[in-house]
């Protein structure tokens, strides 16, 4: 049976054992379909992740206004056990209207679908119409999104930006939408931070507790208070106005405990000390840095011997209402009939590295049920929706 070409560049990419770091010749794949449509393509790869940014416009891609970007990942989580695939996750196979295999959701499914829309966006403006696209279309692949994400998109902003090259828009192909392909665009991401947390005590025999200190104990008062406090709400201000004041967009910042570790294996000592991991999700009317500001006041007001270890934040954006947004929402109802919604939910994304540097950013994908889990697939008939969506946006931001 024959397929679209969306479809079959989607299952070329899913056969490519690709992870994370390890791009596994998918860049190379999708150079070469770019390069026979006018982009120039080059790697920009760091340490042992791979890069790709392919750019095309009537003028130079710094100048071309506005440059609109399709950013995406090559790179998949691990398989799990591979015996409780019900179909080999890198073959690529297709059944009852469903493409299977690892990254088929997330997101190589949608990384297809920018190329084929790129490509008939360019056949129709450059050869049917006599005249080139406005602006300039890039793309800004990487091999390291779902790893540690140090060396991947936030590097090739940052050389970008080195290079005084500026997106004005951007979609992430993050598969967003929820029941059904187009409910939901993503118009921006909670912020995250993560943390290692040391609490001291004495250790001793657990018979004799007035010569220890148990920190499972001092710390319980604590963790309570952290969990329990309202994280976005100032002293000066009652719980009603805060909701008022509260971004609409947003769920309410939120603490959760992730990990308690302590104890030296035998029932009958006081550990000297427990490790806590930890995380945030922050909205943008908070700041990582008073998150911690009040995360310390809590531990210092319970008089606790301690040590954080703070990790790199991933910072909260939202793109309001605009062209970039209009765009893609006009798009998803054009070719389904819905009208989508407009979330913050989930988890992080490389927007959140794009989205700083001024550019709009929008995240719309496929079908999202499925994603990181054993037997993940797509439906076939919302990969070419979703080309053809990603086209339209294409015609409305940039056709002459």
């Amino acid at each position: 049976m024959s397929h679209s070409a969306t479809v079959e560049l989607a299952r070329e990419l899913v056969r490519r054992r690709s992870e994370t770091p390890d791009d596994a010749g998918c860049q190379t794949l999708l150079s070469q379909r770019l390069a026979a449509i006018g982009f120039t393509c080059e790697q920009i790869n760091f340490h042992d992740v791979t890069n790709l940014w392919a750019t095309r416009g009537r003028e130079h891609h710094q100048t071309a206004k506005p440059l609109v970007v399709f950013a995406g990942h090559t790179d998949v989580v691990p398989t799990g056990p591979l015996a409780q695939w019900s179909m080999p996750p890198f073959d690529g196979a297709i059944k009852d209207g469903m493409l299977h295999g690892r990254g088929a959701a997330d997101m190589k499914g949608s990384i297809a679908c920018f190329v084929t829309a790129c490509e008939r966006f360019v056949e129709i403006h450059n050869n049917h119409s006599g005249g080139d696209h406005n602006g300039a279309i890039g793309l800004l692949i990487t091999s390291d999104e779902e790893g540690v994400a140090k060396w991947g998109t936030q590097a090739v902003i940052a050389e970008l930006d080195a290079r005084k090259v500026k997106i004005d828009m951007c979609i992430v192909g993050e598969p967003t939408s929820s029941e059904t392909f187009g409910d939901t665009v993503k118009v921006g991401r909670r912020g995250s931070i993560n943390g290692k947390l040391i609490i001291r005590g004495k250790q001793g025999h657990i018979a004799y507790p007035h010569l220890a200190v148990n920190p499972l104990h001092t710390a319980l008062p604590a963790l309570a208070d952290l969990v329990s406090r309202k994280w976005e709400q100032d002293e000066d201000r009652n719980e009603d106005q805060d909701e008022n004041k509260r971004n609409q967009f947003f769920p309410p910042t939120g603490f959760q405990l992730s990990n308690i570790n302590g104890g030296t294996g035998a029932s009958n000592v006081i550990p000297g000390e427990i490790r806590i991991d930890f995380n945030f999700r922050y909205s943008p009317q908070t700041t990582d840095i008073k998150l911690k500001q009040q995360f310390e006041a809590i531990l210092c007001q319970h008089h606790l011997d301690f040590e954080i270890q703070w990790g790199m934040p991933g910072y909260p954006y939202q793109t309001k209402p605009g062209a970039l947004v209009d765009a893609v929402v006009a798009s998803i109802t054009e070719v389904t009939g819905r009208t989508p919604t407009r979330s913050t939910a989930g988890g992080t994304s490389d927007g959140r590295f794009i989205a700083p540097s001024g550019a709009q950013v929008v995240e719309f994908g496929p079908i999202n049920a499925t994603i990181h889990q054993i037997n993940e697939q797509v439906s076939t008939t919302d990969l070419d929706l979703l080309s053809a969506c990603y086209e339209n946006i294409l015609t409305r931001l940039l056709a002459p």
